[in-house]
């Protein structure tokens, strides 16, 4: 019996992962497998998911909207020493100020502090066996990364964050309403 049980339950996260996204990703698993605790449905910025795929790249797109992880230091941020501001890459919202960026050596850029408390939304997520704090933009609801508590005063805080989910925004660019992608392809 256990053994059935198993069997069904493989072939339906096969057939669960068969089908959905068009990315060059694997499918992600739905969110209620996954373990996802999200309570917030809409957000105030939204775009259609036609619209993402032309504007971000598949990692982007996949970061942000499968909730999804980059490959640790391998992400364009991991040792990013410029002065700026880093901004969700789906929407612009303003997210990090660099002189709150740390190498925590985990492989994903670490930010101790947020430039407004409001600026992201923080919900449970139970994924792979794990509790960890998943953060998200306030504004259009991109997947960012993780939050945990092992992070330098003052704060005790790191942000660990996806640098597919951010853009940077140099300290002495024009504000132009671009969010300041080095590859063009995310700007709004």
């Amino acid at each position: 019996m256990a053994a059935f049980l198993r069997r069904g339950l493989v072939l339906t996260l096969r057939h669960t992962l068969g089908q959905g996204s068009k990315s060059v990703y694997p499918s992600a698993l739905p969110a209620a497998i996954l373990g996802a605790c999200r309570s917030k449905k809409t957000w105030p910025v939204s775009y259609t998911q036609e619209e993402l795929r032309k504007r971000l790249t598949p990692k982007q797109f996949h970061v942000t909207q499968e909730r999804g992880t980059e490959s640790a230091f391998t992400g364009e941020f991991t040792y990013h020493k410029d002065e700026g501001t880093y901004n969700c890459v789906v929407c612009g919202a303003p997210l990090f100020s660099s002189h709150s960026k740390f190498d925590s050596g985990s492989g994903w850029p670490s930010f101790f502090d947020l430039l407004k408390e409001e600026s992201i939304t923080l919900s449970d997520d139970f994924s792979y066996g794990l509790h960890r704090v998943e953060t998200t933009c306030s504004q259009c609801g991109a997947h960012l990364g993780h939050l945990f508590d092992d992070g330098p005063k003052p704060t005790g805080k790191r942000y660990c964050m996806n640098s597919a989910s951010l853009a940077f925004q140099p300290k002495d660019a024009p504000l132009d309403g671009a969010c300041g992608s080095t590859d063009g392809k995310a700007e709004l």
